[in-house]
């Protein structure tokens, strides 16, 4: 009998009102505005990040930081948590079935009106049962649709995993560079303070020798000054960049890492193929993550409507009861029984109309979410091939200015030896060239973080499965 009710329980559990999800169409154009650059090999989405940087010393960060890093820990605990929650309300749709024993012992009190001689009763019953409690057969789908939903939400959670591993790989990777930037910044200025050391020292014997004037050495002691103020910056910006570094990691910086590359050391792929906007669909985590919850969403509805509809429980059980221990187990000790009951709502107060609302509106809101996502992915790509377009020109020109300026400075210092030109000239020659170099640099971290933001933009850095 029990194993009927339970067939007929699931039978009936077979009806939906989730109503049919259509996405929406892609809401950005078909092909990006600037072209990708022709770059062969496998889609950056397939490109494993120990591949994308080829510096071992990154790769060991970032390494470290996959290990310690919080956040990522926290997004993998929130998988493990929505996953529970799936669970639990995927156990709602079967019956929770239950064993209960017992002994009652009990003394009635004497009737004295009846009989003031008798006493007091002490009574005594053994029981044992098995039965189902409350359990909900899903007539309209009500349980089915919030098991859905749930089980939507968890693989979101697995998606937003995904993406806190991008985003982390990325994260790390800028880093790295903003710190070698600081770096090799730090070490041009220390050249060039050098450098500019070496010609106030020259300056001052000039004028002691009575080969110029004191306004040539008070230029070339402001110069100094001036080197002086922008290291000290520079050795900041490293301490800080440092310290960014070590807190993506959450942990220390080893002792033992490998020597880093120089930032014109090939250290990052710059040119990566970009496909189609419709690959991003299938490439981008975060967009996946948002089409879970536009099917959760969805699946909300569902749950909403039915909830206008009986909702009918099954409590039941079967067992034995005996006042004596010896002989609970007898067939005339048998217990049993069977409580079906329905419930329709009849006045709520518009609470159901507004929980069907409410659930149409995050439907709503999942809508524009999952569009957001995908226009937000569209410009990101974009951007990221905006860049690859044109970093290298100006690269190529800006180093075509190193080696003017460089020049420049030659020709001065000989003339200037030569006293047919003043110190100033030298002083404002050797400024533009320290400030070339210095932009070289920039522009140089500024074509490798743009191929960091295409390689994530792309889908780049996702594990092929929840780790």
């Amino acid at each position: 009998m029990r194993l009927t009710i339970i067939a007929l329980s699931l039978a009936l559990s077979a009806c939906s009102l989730v109503p049919d999800l259509v996405k929406p169409g892609l809401p950005v154009p078909d092909a990006y505005p600037s072209p990708a650059p022709i770059a062969d090999g496998e889609a950056a989405a397939d490109l494993d990040w120990r591949t994308m940087f080829g510096d071992p010393r990154l790769q060991r960060l970032i390494e470290l930081a996959l290990l310690n890093n919080r956040d990522l820990r926290l997004a993998a605990l929130n998988v493990e948590a929505v996953q529970a929650q799936y669970n639990i309300q995927r156990a709602a749709r079967l019956p929770a079935i239950s064993a209960t024993g017992g002994v009652t012992r009990q003394r009635t009190a004497a009737d004295n009106r009846v009989d003031p001689a008798t006493p007091g009763r002490l009574q005594t019953q053994h029981s044992l049962d098995m039965g189902i409690s409350a359990f909900e057969i899903d007539l309209f789908g009500r349980v089915r649709s919030l098991s859905e939903a749930a089980f939507a939400r968890y693989l979101a959670s697995e998606e937003g995993q995904r993406s806190a591993q991008i985003a982390l790989i990325g994260t790390v990777a800028d880093s790295y560079f903003a710190e070698r930037l600081a770096q090799e910044q730090l070490d041009l200025a220390h050249r060039t303070l050098a450098d500019w050391r070496q010609s106030l020292d020259l300056a001052r014997r000039l004028k002691a020798a009575d080969q110029n004037s004191a306004l040539d050495v008070a230029q070339a002691e402001g110069q100094v000054a001036t080197a002086e103020a922008d290291l000290e910056g520079r050795a900041r910006t490293l301490a800080r960049a440092t310290n960014a570094l070590t807190l993506l990691v959450g942990k220390a910086l080893p002792d033992d890492l490998p020597s880093p590359w120089p930032l014109d050391g090939n250290a990052v792929r710059t040119r990566l193929p970009a496909g189609l906007p419709s690959d991003l669909l299938t490439r981008r985590p975060d967009i996946r993550q948002a089409e879970h919850n536009l099917v959760a969403a969805n699946a909300n509805i569902g749950a909403a409507r039915a909830a206008f509809f009986p909702r009918l429980s099954l409590t039941t059980s079967l067992g034995y009861s005996s006042p004596a221990l010896g002989n609970l187990f007898d067939r005339d000790q048998r217990v049993w029984s069977f409580a079906p009951q329905i419930t329709q709502p009849l006045f709520m107060g518009g609470q159901l109309q507004a929980e069907l609302r409410l659930a149409e509106i995050r439907k709503s809101e999942a809508v524009a979410e999952y569009e957001r996502a995908i226009q937000t992915a569209f410009r990101e790509v974009a951007d990221g091939l905006a860049g690859s377009a044109t970093y290298s020109r100006q690269i190529e020109a800006q180093n075509r200015t190193v080696a003017s300026a460089e020049r420049r400075v030659e020709l001065s210092t000989l003339r200037y030896r030569a006293g047919l030109e003043g110190r100033l000239e030298v002083l404002d020659a050797q400024r533009q060239l320290y400030a070339a170099r210095q932009t070289q640099l920039d522009l140089k971290r500024d074509e490798i973080g743009n191929a960091v933001s295409l390689y994530k933009a792309l889908g780049g850095g996702a594990p092929s499965a929840i780790e």
